[in-house]
């Protein structure tokens, strides 16, 4: 009995030596952690991925864990996550909680969005339903395409229905038709491909000879250019000396005719008259002298002596 006595006692000292050492493990490790605040975090959404000990960043720095997650009190809607966080990591206003998902299916709560001067989130800043302030949470992975799912779905069946509408029997057969059309010019300018490289050759050829037009131009240009400003000038000078000469001419002649005026008025209102009265007279003496020939040709002189002699009278 004594011997046996003595191995409860060994063994409940020794339970107790074991518990005090885990204690004690747990004591050194949270002095080592230092101090740390409590959050609460309400999701509307899964949160599979989380559990006990999840880890949880601050702009991608290690600063806490997750240490409880249960169905919020009153409201089964939400999940309430309890993290424990660092006592001297800003969790300031405007701090938000984004669940981050990763392929291993392990995820972790990401704290973001503090601002500078914004005052911490406490209960005397923020809500305290279960005790603990609460952080919002935030969307992002997951939980902004499950937010968004609604929306996509509903567009999703909106485009649907138009590619139904876009490939209906009517449509195919327009489709098919052009598609056929497409095969046939792909085909004809597959055809026409040596008769376009021979056009592309010819073409290129054309340029060629085009260019060199455009340099025989540019060079006659140039000559044309370098002529009229060297021999431009003189020929400038004696134009304008054969112009002065011109108009000097034209103003001599200009003053002979008004020096003429005077004569060519008396000529034409005194002389011309008088001369065409001395021709009308010259005409009526030519033609009495052309009477009076024309009378000694066909009557002899006696025709200018005496009258004309009348025809014997012989009596019948």
């Amino acid at each position: 009995m004594e011997t046996r006595a003595n191995h409860l006692w060994v063994g409940a000292v020794t339970l107790v030596l074991l518990a005090a050492l885990a204690a004690f493990i747990v004591w050194i490790a949270r002095l080592g952690q230092g101090a740390q605040d409590e959050f609460d975090i309400f999701y509307n959404q899964s949160v599979s991925g989380l559990a006990n000990g999840s880890q949880v960043s601050f702009a991608g720095v290690p600063v806490g864990q997750v240490t409880e997650i249960a169905l919020a009190k009153g409201n089964p809607e939400f999940v309430r996550v309890r993290i424990k966080v660092k006592s001297d990591v800003p969790i300031l206003v405007g701090t938000q909680a984004t669940i981050q998902a990763s392929f291993t299916g392990v995820s972790t709560i990401l704290l973001d969005g503090a601002r500078k001067d914004n005052p911490a989130i406490t209960c005397e800043t923020t809500a305290c339903p279960e005790g603990r302030p609460v952080i919002p949470p935030g969307r992002g992975g997951f939980g902004e395409i499950v937010a968004n799912a609604p929306l996509l779905l509903e567009r999703l069946a909106t485009l649907t229905e138009q590619m139904n509408t876009i490939l209906g029997p009517d449509n195919q057969e327009e489709i098919a038709g052009i598609l056929r059309n497409s095969n046939r010019l792909t085909g004809g300018l597959a055809d026409a491909t040596p008769e376009l490289t021979a056009n592309l050759k010819q073409f290129q050829e054309t340029m060629r000879e085009f260019n060199e037009t455009l340099d025989a131009v540019e060079k006659v240009a140039m000559s044309t250019d370098n002529l009229i400003n060297k021999e431009g000038s003189p020929l400038a000078e004696e134009l304008r000396g054969t112009l002065k000469s011109a108009n000097a001419a034209l103003a001599s002649l200009s003053a002979t005719l008004e020096d003429t005026r005077p004569a060519a008025r008396q000529l034409r209102t005194t002389t011309l008259p008088a001369a065409e009265a001395t021709l009308q007279d010259l005409r009526a003496t030519s033609r009495a002298l052309r009477s009076i020939t024309e009378k000694l040709e066909s009557e002899g002189a006696g025709a200018l002596v005496g009258g004309k002699s009348l025809p014997d009278y012989k009596p019948e």
